[in-house]
Parts: C-alpha cells; structure tokens; sequence
C-alpha cells in the first residue's frame, strides 16, 4: 500500500472553499421552528379569529392579540380581524398598537358605516395628538 502511494502523482493542494460556504447554518430539524410564510387564506384566518373571539371572551387578552395578529396575516384585509386587534390592543393599554391597526382598518375602508366612531376613538387614544 505504501508503493502504490508513492506510484501516484503529486496531487495539487486544495483551497478551501469560500467563507460563504462555511458559514452556512445548517438546515432546521424541528418544522415548528421554521418561519411561517403566509398567504391569502380565508379560512386559516377565521380559524384564527374563532379562537381569538374565544379568548377575548375568557379576558385572555395576550391570546386573542395573537390570534388577531395571526388572522390579519393571513388575511390583510380583514377588517373586522384589524377592528378585534385593536380592541385586544386597547385592553392590553397598547394604544399605539391599537391605533394602527384603527388607521390600517380606516385605510382598507375609509367609507365604513362606523368610520366616524373610528376617528373617535382614535382621537380618545392616549398619546393621540390634540386638534
């Protein structure tokens, strides 16, 4: 075996591959992990706006946020999942959270039947600068 290595031509040295290719992470194990992508589902965010009308319900305030969170994720244009966010906002004495997600709803809807008490509230919000 130590003939036969000797027999070989010198090979020539390797480079190591770039940094790039190093530092590379390495692939995630655990699917919960893994970023969500979302996309336009209906379902997924009535799913979620159940579960967030269950909490709100309860006075679990932190739970129905989420799942309000989640449902406006998975539908942007869920007015009435940005109106609950907001209102889960308020009761967790986020207002400046619950005022955009009261201006993303005047947004997708400036001619709502309630756009009026709305603005309303906006402009009750804490921290809402005086006109």
């Amino acid at each position: 075996m130590l003939l036969f290595r000797l027999t070989l031509p010198a090979q020539p040295p390797t480079t190591p591959p770039p940094a790039e290719t190093m530092e590379q992470e390495p692939p995630e194990e655990d699917p919960d992990r893994k970023p969500q992508e979302y996309s336009f589902n209906p379902l997924e965010a009535g799913r979620n706006m159940t579960a967030g009308n269950f909490y709100y319900k309860k006075g679990n305030y932190r739970a129905a946020f989420r799942r309000y969170v989640e449902a406006t994720k998975w539908d942007p244009t869920s007015g009435e999942a940005l109106l609950k966010l907001a209102a889960a906002s308020e009761k967790l004495r986020d207002f400046a959270g619950a005022r955009v997600a009261y201006a993303k709803y005047l947004e997708i809807d400036p001619e709502a039947k309630n756009a009026a008490e709305i603005k309303k509230r906006i402009a009750k919000l804490p921290g809402s600068a005086k006109k």
